[in-house]
């Protein structure tokens, strides 16, 4: 994104974009806790008024270098808090507009399953691999390829040994594919952007704006 301000505290709609992140699922009735994995050293947290999202939000400074460092780390933070068999949906804090009945949906879907699973989409665009000059190398066949999103949702015990176990993933499903197990994939929104390029912000702002319109639309009717 460049810039000193980390992205999660950019401003999107007046509010740091980590802020609707966090009110996206402080709405759904039933997560018990919010845990917000931030690193050791974070300034900027204080810096801004978060009790708008009530008291189910709780920061962790216990981050770490990379996604799975910080995930175990907060698994590791919260043990003497959850169940071995506890539900544990991770998040990533640049996706600010998950909805809650994104949420729910996932939930829902997965209530029984015997893995657990994450949001995706199947993947609509021509995939190309290039060459370390930038060249396309070939042409991937898209049929089953799918784009992972977050939530991801798994058993707290068996999510803590798959990520200590598989160090170097980029996403909690690998590290549970490493464990020899096939989490399910749940039909996401490609609304559910991951803020990356200072242009996603922009759609970021238009999706909530539009959000927003239609909440007061349906409010607005008898």
């Amino acid at each position: 994104m460049g810039g000193e301000l980390p992205k999660q505290y950019m401003p999107l709609l007046g509010l740091p974009l980590i802020h609707h992140t966090l009110a996206a699922l402080c709405s759904v009735p039933a997560i018990e806790r919010v845990f917000v994995v931030l690193s050791a050293d974070d300034a900027d947290w204080a810096h801004h008024d978060w009790s708008a999202l009530g008291s189910r939000m709780v920061p962790l400074f216990c981050g770490g270098l990379t996604r799975a460092d910080s995930v175990l780390g907060g698994l590791h933070a919260i043990k003497n808090e959850v169940a071995a068999t506890d539900w544990i949906l991770v998040h990533d804090a640049a996706r600010p507009c998950i909805t809650g009945w994104q949420v729910e949906k996932l939930m829902h879907e997965l209530a029984y399953d015997d893995v657990g699973g994450l949001l995706a989409i199947p993947v609509a665009d021509t995939i190309k691999r290039a060459d370390e000059h930038h060249r396309v190398a070939d042409t991937v066949a898209r049929e089953g390829l799918w784009s992972a999103q977050t939530p991801q949702m798994f058993r707290y015990a068996v999510l803590q040994r798959a990520l200590e176990g598989a160090r170097n993933v980029t996403d909690e499903a690998a590290a549970i594919e490493a464990a020899g197990l096939r989490p399910r994939l749940i039909k996401g929104d490609a609304a559910n952007l991951k803020v990356t390029w200072p242009f996603d912000l922009l759609l970021a702002e238009w999706i909530l704006r539009r959000s927003e319109a239609e909440e007061t639309i349906e409010e607005k009717k008898p």
